[in-house]
């Protein structure tokens, strides 16, 4: 888990003379000394937190740094809730596959494409069979032409090694 959070220095890790200070409102305090920085933040029962070290003169804000790095973690821990992790799932086809086999690998993927996966269709060749290699491209259109309303070919069928393979990716 990234955390820009602990990168931060606050309080007495600040090694700077003098800072521009931004109050815990958003308004500007201007260019301080930092023990000036720190006795205002004191006051306010609050932290000095650099946040942009990189400035001339750094960027220094009086706020609650307990309560910045709780909220910090509550947009993260949304963000990654509202992430659609893709999954690839693939299929394996030969190229001397029978009807009902070929039916039963078009069924499997069409339940991958309906959870939202990306299916990869491999047809592997073995032995002889790699002298014929012609006999998969029409297999794998016959195939994709399966799925013309639930899919996009992503990818269109290629030899990698001794498989051909194609991508589908689930229509929005």
């Amino acid at each position: 888990m990234l955390n820009i959070a602990k990168e931060l220095l606050i309080n007495d890790e600040i090694r700077h003379k003098e800072i521009r200070v931004v109050d815990s409102d958003g308004s500007q305090l201007g260019i301080l000394p930092l023990k000036e920085a720190m006795r205002i933040a004191d006051e306010k029962n609050l932290d000095l937190v650099e946040i942009a070290p990189q400035a001339v003169p750094p960027v220094c804000k009086i706020m609650d740094y307990g309560k910045y790095r709780f909220d910090r973690a509550k947009r993260e821990k949304e963000t990654r809730k509202n992430q659609k992790v893709v999954s690839v799932k693939e299929v394996r086809l030969t190229p001397s596959i029978d009807v009902g086999d070929f039916e039963t690998k078009v069924r499997q993927a069409k339940k991958f494409i309906a959870a939202g996966d990306k299916v990869k269709v491999s047809l592997r060749f073995r032995g002889r069979e790699l002298a014929h290699t012609e006999i998969g491209a029409p297999l794998l259109d016959k195939f994709a032409a399966n799925f013309e309303n639930e899919a996009n070919v992503d990818k269109q069928a290629k030899m990698e090694g001794r498989s051909m393979v194609m991508f589908l990716t689930p229509k929005q």
